[in-house]
């Protein structure tokens, strides 16, 4: 029974995120994305450091992805994090993500449950790859992401002022929980 709650939640999740569109009557410009992302730059680990909270992520702390380049042009994609607390077990959710604008490679689309797939835009980068920012057209979905599980504050600040240009409400915003590394464990 707990297997097939997991999978509902995993598919109610998906279909949210595929489905989700721009409250209506509101007028969102095009979302912009950054020029160009080098995908060999990008791919490893990347923390969690904020997020707009929705169901298939409720109750996550520790969060983090892992993006690995595949022979075939795709990118593996593993996100995990473990609920309410970090003493809690690991969840992961493997998945694969395919570039739909090759010119920059800012516009993916990630699939955790074949056939659907859900945008991934990358609308704000650090030149070194530090972190990042991934949106979605409708701007119900946003990650802030780091290749660290802290972020300097001002670094975090700065992000967050940039975004009602995307147009995102930064007051939806929910920082995650990054435990420090003694606790972390595996």
């Amino acid at each position: 029974m707990d297997r097939l709650r997991k999978w509902l939640r995993v598919l109610a999740g998906s279909l949210t995120l595929l489905a989700g569109c721009a409250p209506s009557g509101q007028h969102l410009p095009p979302l912009k994305t950054v020029p160009h992302v080098d995908l060999q730059k990008y791919t490893g680990t990347w923390y969690e450091i904020a997020r707009y909270p929705h169901s298939f992520q409720k109750g996550c702390v520790d969060s983090r992805a892992d993006y690995e380049l595949r022979d075939d042009g795709r990118i593996g994609v593993v996100n995990q994090c473990r609920r309410d607390t970090p003493a809690r077990e690991v969840r992961r959710v493997s998945g694969t993500a395919r570039v739909v604008d090759n010119v920059s490679n800012a516009r993916l689309q990630v699939s955790f449950f074949w056939p659907f797939w859900g945008e991934y835009w990358i609308i704000d980068l650090d030149p070194d790859y530090r972190w990042a920012v991934v949106g979605h057209p409708s701007r119900n979905y946003l990650w802030i992401l780091s290749r660290t599980p802290k972020m300097e504050e001002a670094v975090y600040r700065e992000l967050v002022s940039r975004l009602p240009a995307q147009g995102y409400d930064p007051l939806k915003l929910q920082r995650t929980y990054q435990p420090p590394e003694e606790v972390r464990g595996n």
